[in-house]
């Protein structure tokens, strides 16, 4: 055997890539991902700046506007990203700014003492990320333009005259077809969404988002900014306090801002925010929050007599039940982790929270008795409701991962350990069970037949809900617990599949089963592992017994005008006078009224066979929109779920909910 010729390893090897190469080769990096959320977070990278602006305290107006080409202009009334040149490079500094990384002013040289970016690279990976790119500046009654293309000036910076534009920037660009293969179009509602809550967030800026493509135009302007914000996830929930508590205080060189609101629900809905930036995975102002409110309600209640001496301090879940708070920090060094800023880890900012909570809330609750004595006894209420359900839920939660502990009795599990592999189907009804049973993959397809419609947990404390068998059954099947012993990493099946018939009692139980989901086990939502099954709705029957599905009536009209096409095609005489499925060839047409009419067989090969199945997976992409929804449709008020049923009925879905 000849010697394997040594590879060589040297100098010449060592790719070096200058300038914005970085950014198109890995955008990743830089943007999270080249799919529909990365085409987004290119506006937002934009807009941030715009923000930014009014922050500080010099931009009034932030405006967007979808072209009708593909482009996107981003507008602001700020100071304008200055145009003079720059010392370091030569160039104009709005060249700078959109070409090179780590260019900006928010790294302490005195452009921004607070603003959400702190990379320095947002503009500039824009640019690198759009086939063409245009700024332009008005400063002074003058107007300046400069343009690239992926990420490269075409032009050089020209000054194009006396303008009557105020000062500001306008940002116009294109993201690259090469780059975001999947897709380049913009979602007028994601942008809407977006704008929205920076209003709230930037208290009198006014935004504004207008499409060319369709001529749809929204703007919001929130005078009262997070106060508003409040009150906005609140409707539909009957609140104890009409007016929530507001506090903005300055300490050192940050701000606090902070508002409450408590409603009559069983769930908490907390938003932490650092420079308008949302930190979903919380941080430091989230646990100075919580740790000032427990200890400021105890001693509130304490003091006066609601709480008894041989009492136990109300714990922070209790406080919390119903309380819906938007805390709102603003500081000139935020340390987040990670470019997509997921969790606030500045230390003093804990310290500022608390400071401000201890000091002002404590305040509200002796000058408001009687809404801080509602608030008292709506968390005492929530204590012995814990303690009620303490014992019960001991029962019910999972000693084990995976070794078959307390696993309910009519669940059919599979014998397979791995989660990754394995899938829990959540049937409708004993029948349907027993078919899932008979034809599933028993290796990896475990099957828990529920009976009847499960409680609605909209309307249900933790307590109540370990009294109902079914909620009980799929907490045990699931091995994630519940309350403050959720823990997703005991997630016995990677795919939970909801499977109900395919009519109006069916949607029901996959509502209610989603409510549960949402509520309750959020995570196992958030990454992924719901699901819904999608039965047909028609049986084809045609000569020798062949069979074939139609999953709604609109595909069931396709495949017969395909199926007489053929017969067309191969020359057989049709009467059209008969009936289209007498043209078709078929002998019959069988509409499912639920799963229990199909065989084993049958489920497995429409609705249980991953080659053939559909399934719809549950995504959560907007929480607040989520939590809306189910309020509504869910939720004890009556008015808003008749208004809506009567309004939409007849084209309902996610888009006609105007939350």
């Amino acid at each position: 055997m000849s010697k394997q010729k040594e590879n060589t390893y040297d100098g010449s090897q060592i790719q070096v890539l200058e300038g914005l190469e970085p950014v198109r080769k890995r955008p990743g990096m830089y943007i999270g991902s080249t799919g529909y959320n990365g085409v987004h977070h290119l506006i937002k990278e934009i807009a941030d700046n715009s923000i930014d602006e009014a922050i500080a305290g010099y931009a009034t107006k932030v405006c967007v506007r979808i072209l009708a080409d593909g482009g996107i202009t981003i507008t602001d009334d700020g100071r304008g990203i200055p145009v003079d040149k720059h010392p370091k490079t030569g160039k104009s500094t709005l060249e700078t700014v959109l070409t090179v990384l780590h260019a900006g002013g928010k790294f302490g040289g005195g452009g921004y003492k607070v603003s959400s970016g702190l990379h320095g690279v947002g503009s500039s990976v824009v640019n690198a990320l759009s086939t063409k790119m245009i700024a332009e500046v008005s400063q002074k009654g003058r107007l300046y333009r400069i343009e690239f293309e992926r990420g490269a000036p075409t032009t050089d910076l020209k000054k194009m005259g006396k303008t009557d534009r105020p000062d500001g920037t306008a940002i116009t660009f294109y993201p690259d077809p090469t780059i975001f293969k999947e897709t380049v179009e913009f979602d007028y509602k994601w942008v809407v969404n977006y704008l929205r809550h920076q209003a709230y967030l930037t208290k009198g800026v006014y935004v504004q988002v207008d499409d060319e493509r369709t001529g749809e135009k929204k703007a919001f302007y929130f005078e009262g900014g997070i106060q508003s914000y409040v009150k906005n996830l609140n409707i539909g929930k009957e609140v104890i306090s009409t007016a929530p508590f507001y506090v903005e205080k300055q300490i050192e060189d940050s701000i606090v801002e902070i508002a409450i609101q408590y409603n009559d629900t069983y769930t908490e809905n907390v938003q932490a925010f650092a420079n308008n930036v949302l930190n979903p995975d919380g941080g430091t102002h989230i646990v100075g929050f919580r740790s000032a409110l427990t200890r400021t309600m105890n001693e509130y209640a304490r003091k006066n007599n609601l709480l008894k001496e041989k009492e136990d301090n109300l714990t922070g879940d209790d406080i919390r039940e119903g309380l819906t708070a938007i805390i709102l920090v603003k500081l000139p060094d935020p340390q987040f982790e990670g470019q997509t800023k997921n969790k606030l880890g500045n230390p003093e900012v804990r310290r500022y929270v608390e400071q401000v909570m201890n000091e002002y809330f404590a305040y509200y609750l002796e000058e408001t008795p009687a809404i801080a004595k509602k608030i008292v006894n709506k968390a005492l209420l929530a204590a012995r409701a814990r303690k009620a359900a303490r014992a019960a839920r001991e029962n019910v939660i999972r000693k084990g991962v995976l070794d078959g502990l307390n696993l309910p009795g009519k669940l059919a599990d599979c014998s397979s350990k791995n989660p990754e592999e394995c899938e829990l189907y959540i049937v409708e009804g004993d029948s349907a069970g027993g078919s899932a049973k008979s034809g599933r993959d028993s290796r990896t397809q475990a099957i828990l037949p529920l009976r009847g419609k499960v409680l609605n947990v909209e309307r249900a404390r933790l307590d109540r809900m370990l009294n109902n068998n079914e909620i009980v059954s799929l907490i045990k099947g699931i091995g994630v617990g519940i309350g403050d012993q959720f823990d997703v990493s005991g997630l016995r099946y990677h795919r939970i599949i909801i499977m109900t018939d395919a009519d109006v009692d069916g949607s029901h139980i996959a509502t209610l089963l989603m409510t549960f989901f949402f509520r309750y086990m959020r995570e196992v939502v958030e990454k992924g592992h719901i699901y819904l099954a999608k039965p047909p709705l028609y049986l084809l029957k045609g000569a020798g017994n062949k069979k074939t599905y139609a999953y709604s009536d609109e595909e069931r009209d396709q495949l017969i005008s395909e199926m007489i096409e053929e017969r067309r095609a191969r020359g057989t005489n049709i009467n059209l006078e008969d009936s289209p499925i007498r043209q078709a060839g078929l002998t019959d047409i069988q509409r499912y009224k639920g799963l229990g009419e199909m065989d084993a067989t049958q489920l497995w090969d429409t609705t249980m066979n991953p080659e053939h199945r559909v399934l719809v997976q549950l995504k959560l992409e907007d929480a607040e929109v989520a939590d809306a929804i189910f309020t509504k449709l869910m939720g004890s008020e009556v008015s808003l779920r008749k208004n809506f049923i009567q309004a939409k009925a007849k084209t309902a879905n996610i888009e006609d909910l105007d939350v």
